[in-house]
């Protein structure tokens, strides 16, 4: 075990967000944030960045009625120089803002970022966050274990994971991921079935053609082209179709994430070579067999 805090919640939870009243310059306007209680070793537990001033310090008695905010709540304060600024939390808590912490992602890409305030550690603290060393992970939660039966022997045991939590917020977004994952292989498979049908059928209907361009000189890689370039022009259609269809629907999926990638076009283009590929590759046995038969065979069964 390597550090401790005492908090009121943890980044993956969910924070409970509240009014609070800054000092401003000619006025006081009462601005949103969200909150979370928590003791000076939360910056270390969760390895946050301080960008400017300082941490809650145990020995000053005067921090227990301080602030540490973010980046995002400086701005929504309107603050150029947060630090030494007086905010109050209705009547628990009125003191000034220590320093100031790097953003960071505590809830879903979902939302935008938004301003976070750390009040001093002072009440309704409720979760115990534990930094452990990895190479040792049952080893610390058993010690945890014990010291907590020592301590708390009538309350229940229960811990999680902080990625995990994290994992938990894009839960929806993974079984989506795997419900288009399995339809999609289900698709390309039902496709590689009817043009592998197809091309047989087409093969059997131009068996005299074949035979005799391989009379007059054609190739195996002729006629293997010949045979696959109808193909290839309904793969390129397809894609004419699909992809406008394609990129509106994740356009439109996107739209939910305040963070979100761009869709590029070369997403597309690997779309279409793979799709031209898989289609070559299904046809391909047919037009190779096809190719390769003797020219005497085809012209009498014909």
């Amino acid at each position: 075990m390597l550090k401790a805090s005492a908090t009121q919640n943890l980044p993956g939870k969910g924070f409970d967000s509240s009014l609070f009243l800054p000092e401003q310059p000619a006025n006081y306007t009462e601005t949103s944030l969200s909150y979370t209680f928590a003791d000076e070793q939360i910056v270390e537990v969760l390895e946050l960045e301080i960008v400017e001033g300082r941490n809650f310090s145990k020995d000053l008695a005067s921090d227990s009625s301080a602030f540490l905010i973010n980046e995002t709540a400086a701005k929504a304060l309107g603050w150029d120089q947060p630090i030494g600024r007086q905010l109050n939390y209705g009547n628990f808590i009125k003191g000034p803002v220590i320093g100031v912490i790097k953003d960071f992602h505590f809830e879903s890409l979902h939302y935008e970022m938004k301003p976070l305030d750390y009040p001093a550690f002072s009440l309704n603290t409720s979760l115990i966050a534990v930094r452990l060393q990895s190479n040792n992970m049952n080893g610390s939660i058993a010690t945890i274990q014990n010291l907590w039966k020592e301590f708390a022997p009538t309350s229940v045991f229960e811990y999680t994971f902080l990625d995990e939590d994290y994992q938990k917020l894009y839960e929806k977004e993974q079984r989506m991921g795997q419900v288009f994952i399995a339809f999609s292989i289900l698709a390309i498979f039902i496709a590689c079935l009817g043009l592998f049908g197809l091309s047989a059928y087409i093969a059997e209907q131009r068996t005299k053609e074949i035979g005799i361009r391989k009379v007059l000189g054609a190739s195996i890689t002729d006629i293997a082209a010949m045979l696959s370039k109808d193909f290839v022009k309904l793969v390129l259609l397809a894609a004419i179709i699909a992809f406008p269809l394609a990129w509106w629907g994740m356009s439109k999926w996107l739209e939910d994430f305040a963070y979100r990638t761009q869709i590029e076009w070369w997403m597309f283009a690997v779309a279409g070579v793979g799709a031209l590929g898989i289609a070559l590759l299904t046809v391909s046995f047919q037009a190779i067999r096809a190719a390769v038969a003797n020219p005497v065979e085809s012209l009498k069964t014909e």
